[in-house]
């Protein structure tokens, strides 16, 4: 039987165990991606495990999340990143440079490697044939030092695509139109590979925008073929020579497969909420708008923002809505300078920001109270633009941009078709610093604080369930991302008093006042970001185990590796307040775990989420301490 892509990458890339679905796999990683968000924490974690030197392949350090330095604490943290970088190997992507997901596949990706990063959108990189893949900080750290990435050997979901798309929609349509089909929890424990005819009117960064945004299916990754298309693009940037045919065999086994006519996806949008309360355009076309932010990771090529300047060229953003424009790259913006799209958006009353995050994670154009802004990002959770209090909607470029002109959400099919030419990219590594060598002095602020030592759990675990929470709980909800937080990522004892912010203040003064204690939750815990101090925070504060209905991949590993047991059992038989007692003596894979409820006088079956390997971690008190005690 023949190999699919995802497939023949693992078996390449196979370090420890075997490629058996279902069963734990080590992968080597040739890549490693941090940010200045997620990334201060991971590289203080490095420096903890006494490398003196990064063995990946490539590892690159981007500045893109608080790349304005809204806060002091941020360019303390830049300046912590940069020399740091510097001094244990790793590339340095300056503040302006842009996006890491973009970047990365602009400049560094090659088809058929594995990368590795500290941000849920990694799986941006299999738009260009690489099994790419988002993990917490501290996995990042150990794959730095040159150690195994583990994870659950996947199923993998084929989508075989036909046909084209036709005016009015594009790759982001795809996604959504996808995330309607399986929805947010539909891709849990796959790798979704693409497939088919259709694939070849796609070019890598409509395929990149569709990779990126996989992440919301809760899938592993996503990945696409390498083929001529991905040859083509490759070259352009110069780096020809990174290129390698990469596809599955004609007789591929799946685990599932579905399949999608490219021109009969319309245009879509998905309203506030979820990423899959996706709608119809007749169902959302005139709602009153506030704003509109085109660009992001997500959507922030070329073509994309080409497409949005020739819709906007002669026309006016609406007198009602604020609009913006973020280029994923400084080369897009480069090239948006050399044809005149800049002075077409500027002319149209649409504000140009410079290449980063920035406002995707409400650091800057924050909505008003009640107010719903149109972004064509990956997420849209209630807090995810740095309030609670308004409002976010995805959708496609070309419905952003007719939106802007409308004043509320419109049809791009309403509107004259335009048609998009290549440009040739601009190749400009200004702002990607090599690193220097161990002579460099690492520069630390007061606000960067190292993490207190991880120590094994008590094997009897007792404490009050501080919080009980309901079903989809986000990272966000954990702790919040935006202005609250991005300039602590650096100080677990300060970013720790925003845990569930929004969901209950009160909990980590509660927390600390009761020594700790457990976490409540139901389905899907933790889904989303990546963002491995939605972990740390509660570790901070004490926290022993979560128990859930069933828990997001990322972050439950991420729990594993500060020591925090995962525990899947039936939480409706606990409220909050009641006080728990767990003995974790026989703590191993898929162990049964006996939960006393000592106030309903009680026991609730639980199962421990873990492998063997995971097991030993937390009885070691988390990742660092179990490698460190590993290779001493």
């Amino acid at each position: 039987m023949g190999k699919t892509i995802v497939e023949k990458i693992l078996e390449n890339h196979l370090g420890d165990g075997s490629t058996n679905k279902g069963e734990e796999i080590g992968l080597k990683i040739d890549q490693c991606l941090t940010q200045d968000s997620t990334g201060t924490m991971s590289w203080l974690e490095f420096e903890s495990l006494g490398i003196d030197k990064v063995k990946a392949d490539i590892s690159v350090s981007y500045n893109d999340h608080t790349s304005l330095s809204f806060k002091g604490e941020s360019s303390d943290d830049h300046v912590f990143l940069q020399t740091v970088a510097s001094k244990f190997g790793a590339v340095y992507s300056k503040a302006g440079n842009g996006v890491c997901h973009q970047l990365h596949y602009e400049r560094f990706g090659v088809p058929g490697q594995t990368l590795l990063g500290s941000d849920s959108h990694t799986p941006t990189g299999g738009g260009l044939g690489m099994l790419a893949i988002g993990a917490g900080g501290m996995d990042v750290a150990v794959a730095n030092a040159g150690g195994y990435f583990y994870m659950t050997v996947p199923k993998i979901m084929r989508v075989e695509l036909t046909g084209k798309l036709g005016w009015g929609s594009s790759a982001k349509d795809l996604i959504l139109y996808l995330l309607r089909e399986i929805s947010v929890k539909g891709g849990v424990g796959y790798v979704i590979e693409y497939g088919g005819e259709g694939i070849k009117n796609l070019s890598v960064p409509e395929r990149a925008t569709i990779t990126n945004m996989g992440a919301e299916t809760g899938a592993t990754s996503s990945v696409f073929p390498s083929d001529a298309v991905t040859r083509d693009f490759l070259a352009a940037q110069g780096r020809q020579q990174d290129w390698v045919s990469l596809e599955a065999d004609p007789d591929a086994a799946y685990d599932k497969t579905i399949e999608i006519d490219l021109s009969k996806v319309p245009p879509l949008v998905a309203m506030t909420g979820m990423p899959d309360n996706v709608k119809e355009m007749s169902e959302v076309t005139g709602t009153h708008l506030d704003q509109v932010f085109i660009g992001s990771c997500t959507n922030g090529g070329y073509r994309d923002l080409r497409i949005a300047a020739k819709m906007l060229e002669g026309r006016k953003v609406a007198k009602n809505l604020d609009c913006i424009v973020s280029p994923g790259s400084r080369q897009v913006e480069q090239m948006l300078l050399k044809d005149g799209s800049i002075e077409i958006f500027v002319n149209a009353g649409v504000r140009v920001i410079e290449p980063g995050c920035n406002a995707c994670i409400g650091i800057g154009f924050v909505p008003g109270n009640g107010h719903l802004s149109l972004r064509t990002v990956n997420r849209n959770w209630v807090g995810r633009g740095g309030t609670n209090k308004g409002y976010l909607a995805l959708s496609s470029v070309e419905t952003a941009a007719a939106s802007a002109i409308a004043g509320k959400i419109a049809d791009p099919r309403q509107l004259e078709k335009v048609h998009f030419e290549e440009a040739p990219f601009v190749v400009d590594d200004l702002l990607l610093l090599e690193p220097e060598g161990p002579q460099v002095e690492v520069r630390r602020s007061p606000n960067i604080v190292a993490m207190k030592p991880q120590t094994p759990p008590a094997t009897v675990l007792e404490g009050t369930a501080l919080l009980k929470v309901g079903d989809g709980i986000s990272t966000d909800d954990i702790l919040p991302a935006g202005p609250l937080t991005q300039h602590l990522r650096s100080n677990l004892p300060k970013i720790s008093k925003f845990v569930f912010h929004y969901e209950d203040k009160d909990f980590p003064q509660r927390a600390e006042q009761r020594g700790g204690g457990f976490i409540v939750g139901g389905e899907n815990y933790g889904q989303g970001s990546s963002r491995e101090h939605a972990a740390l925070g509660p570790w901070q504060l004490g926290v022993k185990a979560v128990l859930a209905k069933s828990f997001a991949r990322i972050h439950c590993a991420n729990l594993v590796n500060t020591g925090i047991v995962p525990l899947e059992c039936d939480t409706s038989k606990i409220e909050q307040g009641d006080d728990l007692k767990i003995d974790i003596t026989a703590l191993g894979a898929q162990a049964r775990i006996s939960v006393k409820n000592v106030t309903q006088g009680i026991e609730i079956p639980a199962t421990a989420v873990l492998t063997d390997r995971q097991a030993d971690i937390v009885k070691a008190g988390g990742l660092l301490s179990y490698t460190r005690a590993k290779h001493n």
